[in-house]
């Protein structure tokens, strides 16, 4: 197939486009000037320069493409101006599905977020993992980041209803190489690496390898069902900060920090950063939206993706080891 990719310097954008040329697949990508290719080292793939501001443009670079991936997105939990997040994440969304509809892709593969799911509720105790049926409403989205997301799934639902062949992908908290921001989670694992983790809150995540969220973007454009979400997950992958830790200290040596930081404390540390940030225009280094996420264990079933789409379901543990070993060769660790 003929594949037109956005966000391709991107984490999951990059190792999307080497598991599709890795199956022979044919990749047009599209790539902000200046942006940073080092996660496409060793792929072959056709580079347009541009960005989702230019529907015309957009269309006459999808065309003859077959499949259209939307993972371009702007993620950032703190900004001064968050204009330009709505602009790129829910209009860009807009320009980009209808632009790949008026050039003939007969799937479009939209790459959403778990935050825009219900959010996994405790029942006697225990968490319950969140699916694609989780009531969820826009009140729910506690951040600019995830309210911009929310608002472009939206979009894409609505365009589905205008005859449009979208699929929506959820990805969960992927790992693994080509991380070269590296991403909020992967920086939590550079961090742990470098000594620079001391405490932790007592929160969740569904870890993920993010080579399954790449070929699960794939499956579906292949196989996946129009109008429908499906969660990138792990099914074994709900682990809670403590035991991804304990995992990470058992494959590299480190010590895990054994110090949790009660909530309440990082919250008023949090406010205090951000009040800084606001005199000096510098991103605060604990940003508020990211310590309110954490007080909920962000934990998902993808049974849907694994039982409709054949999602793989490569252990956790190794998504981690992958991840280490390529920080490890690439720099990041002093």
């Amino acid at each position: 197939m003929n594949c037109f990719v956005t966000g391709a310097s991107g984490f999951i954008g990059a190792n999307l486009v080497h598991e599709l040329v890795a199956r022979e697949h044919q990749v047009r990508a599209l790539l902000r000037p200046g942006s940073d290719p080092r996660g496409l080292r060793g792929v072959e793939f056709e580079r347009v320069e541009g960005d989702l501001s230019d529907k015309t443009k957009l269309r006459e670079a999808m065309f003859g493409c077959d499949w259209c991936f939307h993972v371009a997105a702007s993620y950032h939990l703190w900004l001064p101006d968050y204009r330009p997040m709505y602009a790129t994440n829910v209009e860009g969304t807009r320009k980009v599905i209808e632009a790949a509809g008026a050039a003939g892709c007969s799937r479009i593969v939209y790459t959403s977020t778990v935050g825009c799911m219900g959010l996994p509720e405790p029942i006697h105790g225990r968490i319950i993992p969140s699916d694609e049926t989780t009531p969820v409403r826009e009140e729910q989205m506690a951040n600019h980041y995830k309210r911009s997301k929310w608002q472009a799934e939206q979009v894409a639902i609505r365009l589905v209803r205008d005859g449009l062949p979208v699929i929506i992908v959820n990805p969960t908290a992927p790992v693994g190489p080509r991380d070269v921001k590296p991403t909020p989670t992967g920086k939590v694992i550079v961090d742990f690496l470098n000594h620079q983790m001391p405490a932790y809150l007592d929160t969740g995540l569904n870890w993920v390898h993010v080579r399954d969220v790449a070929i699960g973007h794939i499956l579906a454009a292949k196989q996946g069902c129009i109008g429908e979400r499906y969660i990138l997950g792990n099914a074994e992958g709900n682990w809670t900060m403590k035991q991804a830790f304990a995992v990470l200290e058992e494959l590299t040596g480190v010590r895990a920090p054994k110090w949790q930081i009660p909530y309440a404390a990082a919250l008023c540390a949090a406010y205090a950063d951000e009040a800084l940030s606001l005199l000096t225009q510098r991103p605060p280094k604990a940003p508020l939206a990211g310590v309110r996420m954490a007080r909920h264990k962000m934990f998902f079933n993808p049974a849907k993706a694994i039982r409709e789409l054949g999602l793989p379901q490569t252990p956790p543990k190794k998504a981690l080891a992958d991840a280490v070993e390529w920080f490890r060769q690439n720099g990041y660790v002093k």
